[in-house]
């Protein structure tokens, strides 16, 4: 594993309302092994859910995103494909689907570029239109 910062920047547009756009940057984690790039990360105080262990699993036809507690959810993007998954809330859990339109793809052994772009469904109907463009660069630091 290496060290490396994550900048996370996204937008959701849901219908009549304008786009809410957001960004992170963290420190995390970054492995590539047999073409799978996987990476992850603590949420923050700012996400609203602090101590949150995010796992992305970038494999060449799709992006796993894995949530620990409490949100306890596995989210599957793969272009052209729908996935359903449950989603805990402090209300109880509801499921929800996603269906990805596209994949950008530019992950390297040191790091590199995820884009991607999808659809969030509650009930089969899209409540929103979703996109997260992700960077991850190793750590550098000074010789000792």
């Amino acid at each position: 594993m290496r060290n490396v910062t994550i900048s996370i920047r996204g937008s959701q547009t849901t219908a009549g309302a304008d786009e809410d756009a957001f960004e992170l940057m963290t420190d995390g984690e970054y492995s590539r092994e047999n073409g799978i790039s996987t990476f992850s990360y603590l949420e923050g105080q700012l996400s609203g859910i602090e101590g949150l262990l995010t796992t992305f699993s970038v494999e060449p036809d799709r992006v796993v995103l894995r949530r620990g507690d409490p949100a306890n959810a596995d989210m599957i993007f793969s272009e052209d494909q729908k996935h359903h998954f449950m989603y805990e809330t402090p209300y109880g859990a509801i499921t929800m689907g996603i269906d990805t339109h596209s994949i950008v793809n530019n992950m390297r052994d040191d790091g590199g570029h995820l884009e991607i772009r999808y659809n969030i469904e509650v009930d089969s109907v899209s409540i929103s239109s979703n996109l997260f463009l992700i960077d991850i660069v190793t750590q550098q630091y000074p010789p000792s």
